[in-house]
């Protein structure tokens, strides 16, 4: 008799691309690779719409599996947005046609699809899906906080296996809490500023952005020959990473000021929430291993935590962080639609 179990399809929207995944009755992820599909974000919700459908019927064909079958699917973008999935009427970086703003992106796909759409923002899914991974069966009944370094700075609060939304969906929103700069920044370097308007939130310095606005244009000054100085700030920003893996004294001096930024983050969130576990993804960590091990090190330096925590926390890395989004926006469907 074929298998008629069912299975929840998780994907997640990004403002190029939409990547998706199919978690089965058993816990196991069905796509052990990247599946992309382009995401129309651009083109306005009607074909964002259709190319979430489209990703979604492309990962049942890759699994040959019959849309009888989808107990439901889970849907992760990038905010601001609602818990429910509307995306915030001041727009977004992804979202910056007019008609988005306000727009039920959860509800316009469920009436799309006919089927339970559960909404989480992508640094919730990321962190989702690293706790799932990291604490296997014992998930629900660990916490974890993680914070993903990208072009902000993304994140997630686990307690008990489960998201923490808060009142309207913006809790975990960990790139915008103010971390001490004090001891961080160098006694004549500029105190960071964060788009969100904040000065010296974690954002302003452990991103892309705060490396380009930010952290780099003063260390230029410190080191006005380096090759990058030739460079448009933009591009050096991107291209900084790589002088890192090979030992760049500035490079590195740049990084540090990000791991002290995440380890002064997670000092505070174990005053908070005193999880099991806080997780480190993006850019930085998905690097050659020395510098990678390097700035995990550095990060764990500067987390704080009483002789208690220490005994029981883990500071890991977020694993698969291609595929977290799609991963995580299905766990979280699946807690909220059990097989």
């Amino acid at each position: 008799m074929a298998d008629a179990s069912p299975v929840i399809v998780g994907i997640d929207n990004g403002g190029t691309k939409n990547n998706v995944t199919v978690l089965d009755a058993g816990g196991a992820f069905l796509i052990d690779h990247m599946i992309e599909l382009p995401s129309a974000v651009t083109e306005g919700p009607g074909p964002a719409i259709a190319a979430l459908e489209a990703v979604f019927v492309h990962g049942l064909e890759v699994t040959g599996l019959d849309r009888s079958r989808v107990r439901a699917v889970g849907l992760d973008t990038p905010g601001p947005a609602s818990a429910d999935g509307v995306i915030s009427s001041k727009g977004a970086t992804n979202f910056a046609m007019p008609e988005w703003w306000g727009f039920d992106v959860r509800g316009a796909l469920e009436q799309r699809l006919g089927l339970p759409v559960v909404y989480t923002n992508d640094g919730n899914a990321a962190a989702m899906y690293a706790h799932y991974a990291h604490f296997g069966f014992t998930a629900a009944h660990r916490s974890s906080v993680a914070a993903i370094v990208g072009t902000g700075l993304g994140g997630g609060v686990i307690e008990s296996g489960n998201v923490v939304g808060g009142a309207v969906g913006m809790a975990g929103e960990l790139g915008h809490v103010h971390v001490p700069m004090d001891g961080l920044l160098e006694p004549d370097q500029p105190m960071p500023q964060c788009n969100c308007g904040f000065r010296g939130d974690a954002e302003s310095v452990a991103s892309l952005t705060g490396i380009r606005q930010n952290l780099l244009p003063y260390w230029l000054t410190r080191y006005p020959h380096h090759e990058l100085a030739a460079l448009p700030v933009a591009d050096a920003a991107k291209a900084l990473r790589g002088y890192a893996e090979r030992g760049d004294e500035m490079a590195r001096k740049v990084f540090e000021q990000q791991a002290m930024a995440l380890g002064r983050l997670f000092t505070i969130a174990a005053n908070f929430t005193d999880p099991h576990a806080y997780f480190v993804g993006g850019g930085a960590v998905e690097a050659a291993p020395d510098f990678r091990d390097w700035f995990l090190a550095t990060v764990a330096q500067h987390v704080h935590l009483r002789d208690e925590q220490r005994e029981v926390a883990e500071i890991a890395l977020v694993p698969d962080l291609d595929m977290a989004g799609a991963r995580g926006a299905a766990v979280a469907a699946r807690n909220a639609f059990p097989f």
